[in-house]
């Protein structure tokens, strides 16, 4: 496994997850932290660098989110009914006013946080710009919580890989399969969680005329 890995060059490497984590932050549901938990755990076996890894990850987040926040801005809330029709389960009635309520709540701290929600991962960008939230404010809270998490969930798949590899070495090839396979099954659990949540939000109430 270490060695079909080791074939790919590095920069391709980057790219599909930046490309991946990027199109996610656009809107389009890609697991682009399922994919970036597996490449961490392929860092601590020395195929990619986590440093560069990290950075590729945060700036695949902020530059997709901004790019999220433009389409958002410019074609409004049209925008999110198409996506509901396309993707129900993540662009839904009841996810979309989730979300909504968390902006409403919170702000651009809901941008910040919404980085670590599968939920709110995908929408954040768009529905920001959607609802008109200031670009500069939207930028520093996209920015920063682009960073937290790329740095967070880069530096935990980084470490766990190096522990289980110390644990699973005598299985030679197996330990990146058993590594990666279980940083794909935690990162999953978590997400079904969320988007459980997500779907437990009461319907909102309709809004008499």
């Amino acid at each position: 496994m270490i060695e079909w890995l080791e074939t790919i060059p590095p920069a391709v490497i980057y790219l599909v997850v930046g490309l991946i984590i990027g199109l996610e932050s656009v809107g389009i549901p890609l697991p682009g932290e399922i994919m970036l938990v597996s490449t961490s755990v392929a860092a601590s076996q020395g195929i990619v660098n986590p440093v560069v890894l990290g950075c590729v990850a945060a700036a695949g987040a902020i530059i997709g989110d901004s790019v999220g926040y433009a389409v958002g801005k410019r074609y409004g809330r049209g925008l999110l009914v198409r996506l509901g029709r396309r993707f129900p389960k993540h662009f839904g009635p009841k996810q979309i006013a989730a979300a909504e309520r968390a902006f409403d709540r919170w702000g651009a701290w809901a941008v910040f946080g919404g980085r670590f929600v599968a939920l709110l991962r995908i929408l954040a960008g768009p529905l920001a710009g959607v609802l008109g939230m200031e670009y500069r404010k939207f930028l520093l809270a996209n920015a920063t919580g682009g960073i937290a998490w790329a740095g967070a969930v880069t530096t935990v798949g980084y470490v766990f890989g190096i522990v289980a590899e110390h644990w699973l070495r005598k299985f030679s090839w197996l330990a990146l399969l058993i590594t990666v396979l279980v940083g794909v099954a935690i990162t999953l659990y978590v997400r079904r969680r969320a988007e459980k949540a997500a779907e437990a939000e009461p319907e909102p109430e309709p809004v008499d005329s």
